[in-house]
């Protein structure tokens, strides 16, 4: 029997878009020795920097960051490899005596590791075809007859989700969300903190946000990567953003609406996840509103296990 060493519960920050927990995952690093292993659904892609509102060099202040920038623009990323990055990171991060910090607000990846993920059967590329050619309606009123409990979470345009569950349960004669009940969570100790803002800060802000994107160059942004491989088959197609880019680029859509479209579209994104997150009683849940990162940091802190979890390590 090897000696003991002290681990702690990997420190989670959640919440929805524009809640601040990329600087309050910051700070809390840069107070516990730690790394933050990003859980943003898009900042895995190559080049969605400005639509992402993904943190840069300067503002991950030298804190090392996992799982951004780690995908090509046109490649794909999903929830089993992340959960199977989140798992080869955790150790690696601990041998360095350094704090794992998981910080994002992609639901379905962070459900990968708190509440567990279906590994899923193969894929069936001549099934895939065949739905590729239906009308997404037609697929998601199937979805919603054979598996209504994962028609509620999939959002009715997102054809590659919907697809893979219809492909699940032809396959498996079994629904996806039955699949995905029985999962299990990565086995590990979680500290999982919440951050929310009062709903008109909220708003204001991501408004806010749309604009900062606009000053700092989204539509070039996007129009650099359209000539990169971003086409709306791929996967970092479908970030919020993304889609109203290509429609101003196309002369379909001003810039004025774009602000009001995204902002919406953002806003609707807060509510599903916020949804998503409320149905986790682990999660400790703090109202930034009105307070500094500093403070937020300090509150968390200040509730984080003075009690590690002891765990053998062999010589």
């Amino acid at each position: 029997m090897g000696p003991q060493r002290a681990r702690t519960p990997v420190l989670v920050v959640l919440g929805p878009t524009a809640s601040g927990k990329t600087a309050v995952a910051i700070e809390l690093a840069r107070r516990t020795n730690g790394e933050v292993i990003s859980a943003d659904s898009r900042a895995f892609f190559i080049g969605l920097d400005i639509v992402t509102d993904k943190p840069s060099l300067d503002e991950r202040d030298g804190i090392p960051h996992h799982l951004i920038d780690c995908v090509p623009i046109n490649g794909n990323y999903d929830a089993m490899a992340f959960r199977s990055s989140v798992a080869r990171l955790l150790p690696e991060i601990r041998n360095r005596h350094h704090q794992p910090i998981l910080a994002g607000g992609g639901t379905l990846y962070l459900g990968a590791i708190l509440r567990g993920i279906f590994e899923g059967s193969g894929k069936d590329e001549d099934l895939r075809s065949a739905m590729k050619r239906r009308p997404i309606d037609d697929l998601f009123s199937e979805l919603e007859s054979i598996d209504p409990t994962a028609a509620e979470k999939i959002h009715r345009n997102d054809r590659l989700r919907i697809t893979r569950a219809l492909e699940v349960f032809r396959s498996t004669g079994k629904p996806m969300s039955q699949w995905q009940s029985e999962a299990e969570p990565l086995h590990e100790d979680f500290h999982i903190v919440g951050l929310c803002r009062e709903r008109a800060e909220h708003r204001a802000l991501i408004e806010k946000r749309i604009c900062r994107m606009l000053d700092r160059g989204v539509i070039d942004e996007i129009a650099q990567l359209r000539t990169r491989g971003l086409t709306q088959d791929v996967q970092a197609y479908r970030t919020i953003g993304v889609p109203e880019a290509f429609e101003v680029l196309d002369g379909k859509l001003a810039t004025e609406e774009y602000v009001r479209i995204v902002s919406n579209r953002t806003w609707q994104l807060v509510r599903r996840q916020m949804a998503w997150f409320r149905r986790d009683e682990a999660v400790r849940w703090i109202h930034v509103t009105g307070q500094s990162v500093g403070d937020v940091t300090d509150e968390i802190l200040s509730e984080w296990s003075v009690k590690p979890k002891t765990t053998e390590v062999a010589l």
